[in-house]
């Protein structure tokens, strides 16, 4: 197989992985960090690879959601000119997403170049990978799961975006963040899990276009044409993943991705000490 064919079957695989992991409490951004060096051809597919696949996995959301999004964007427009009913549930649904964005917004700003560099540091993506399995197990045993998002506070709304907001850490993951902080504030796993997604929309497809915007020419890891090919089955295989999470976690524990973290972060730190995968 040529050296072309095989980076484009590269970035389809590189694309399975993030439809698969992004919405699972595992982190996508750590897979596709691991994964990238194991392939033929051994690299780190880079920050801005990762931020454009996941408008793929987003725009997913987007159809999965489109009723109620669509909803919340007519009453959270409404509300701004002053003819929305007041206390409209999507309306204050659509600024509490807004004010949940806020914290990873002023926060991957600040630490851009820690984001992109320093912080892929496969040492740190394993150990987060495991500390933050037994934070999980914590709030997954701990948690009530007694709210759903009718009881949604503005308090409750800024919590969930700054948990979102670790998830600029690869190891953490954005659904893990996001719904580990629900269970610990009580919601129940099915509503944690779609305000995650949820505030996720705004937060991925402002990252992802601002990385393929700064990134537009210039050459990268991974080329234009195959990035555009992983974005698009991260696209189809992320709406499935969608489909079964939602169910899944209406009726079982997080307890098989707690472990999963643990067995990966643990398979992560021994490739790294016989010399299979480099921290950088």
């Amino acid at each position: 197989m040529s050296s072309g064919a095989m980076i484009w079957l590269e970035a389809a695989f590189l694309g399975l992985v993030q439809g698969l992991t992004e919405f699972l409490p595992v982190s996508s951004s750590a897979h596709l960090r691991i994964i990238g060096p194991l392939l033929p051809s051994g690299g780190d597919p880079g920050a801005a690879f990762t931020a454009i696949t996941q408008i793929g996995t987003e725009l997913a959301v987007l159809i999965y959601f489109r009723r109620e999004i669509g909803r919340m964007t007519r009453a959270w427009f409404a509300s701004v000119a002053g003819r929305g009913q007041r206390g409209d549930p999507d309306a204050r649904m659509a600024w509490l997403v807004i004010i949940g964005t806020v914290p990873i917004a002023v926060l991957g700003l600040l630490f851009k170049d820690a984001i992109e560099g320093s912080l892929r540091n496969l040492y740190i993506t394993a150990t987060v990978l495991i500390l933050f399995a037994l934070v999980l197990a914590a709030a997954d045993r701990l948690g009530r799961k007694q709210h759903d998002l009718g009881r949604l506070t503005w308090v409750h709304g800024v919590m969930f975006g700054l948990a979102q907001a670790t998830a600029l850490i690869p190891g953490v993951s954005r659904s893990g963040g996001t719904i580990t902080a629900g269970l610990i504030m009580g919601y129940t796993r099915e509503a944690a899990a779609r305000y995650s997604f949820l505030l996720a929309v705004p937060a991925v497809l402002a990252a992802g276009f601002y990385q393929l915007f700064k990134t537009w020419g210039e050459p990268g890891p991974i080329g234009a044409g195959p990035t555009a090919l992983a974005t698009l089955v991260a696209f189809a295989v992320g709406y499935w993943v969608i489909v079964v999470f939602l169910k899944l976690v209406s009726t079982r524990s997080y307890l098989p991705f707690v472990y999963y973290r643990i067995v990966l972060g643990v398979v992560v730190l021994g490739l790294l000490q016989i010399g299979v995968l480099s921290p950088h």
